[in-house]
């Protein structure tokens, strides 16, 4: 199923095809997506998806990496230096956790990269490069709010992030079953809305001197 112009714009025949995969990987996880699902939703020859990107396990890669990107430029967006420390932690947590809310598909699909242990990131040439600006980011905020007496010595701002994230991808990920468990609604707005105070609440404290 060719697209006529395919060929005069490859970038975007290139940028759908990933967000079809992206969708059909975040829906049923890198075993149960079908290359011919992917081809029919970004209106493309699935020689194409083979031309770009090799096979799935290339594409689902590649899905993984324009998600990463996607996030990254986002937190770059946040002009965290430009903020007083503790307004840019806090910043930097509430846009975590919208994004996760904003983005189920990215929750999705990292978990399905961790049911293969890792294994394609762990391929990656782009992904661990992205991280290291974040982390810069968030070492600088720290420094700054050590400097000004407001967060305490020797935060690890990787084991902070990691906290920072993992706050809101539980919750999200496993939201049905607690859920259960605690017979409340988690996704109400009421609910959602008190989980992101007390993210906030939660980091700020952590840190602070």
């Amino acid at each position: 199923m060719a697209v006529q112009g395919n060929a005069r714009d490859p970038q975007r025949t290139r940028r759908r095809i990933l967000e079809a995969a992206s969708a059909e990987f975040a829906r049923y996880g890198l075993g149960g997506a079908r290359i011919d699902r992917i081809a029919r939703r970004a209106r493309a020859n699935k020689r194409m998806l083979y031309y770009y990107f090799g096979d799935k396990d290339g594409l689902f890669l590649a899905a993984l990496e324009a998600r990463y990107a996607h996030i990254r430029e986002a937190e770059r967006a946040l002009q965290l230096e430009h903020l007083a420390p503790r307004a840019a932690l806090e910043r930097l947590v509430r846009f975590t956790w919208d994004y996760c809310l904003a983005h189920p598909e990215f929750i999705t699909l990292l978990n399905s990269e961790n049911l293969h242990k890792g294994r394609h990131l762990g391929r990656s040439k782009r992904v661990r490069a992205m991280h290291s600006p974040l982390v810069g980011m968030l070492r600088e905020v720290l420094r700054r709010g050590e400097r000004a007496g407001l967060f305490r010595r020797g935060i690890d701002p990787v084991q902070l992030y990691i906290s920072i994230a993992g706050e809101g991808y539980f919750y999200l990920s496993n939201r049905y079953t607690l859920a259960r468990i605690f017979g409340r609604d988690l996704m109400a707005p009421r609910a959602l809305a008190a989980r992101a105070r007390h993210i906030s609440q939660i980091i700020l404290n952590a840190v602070r001197k």
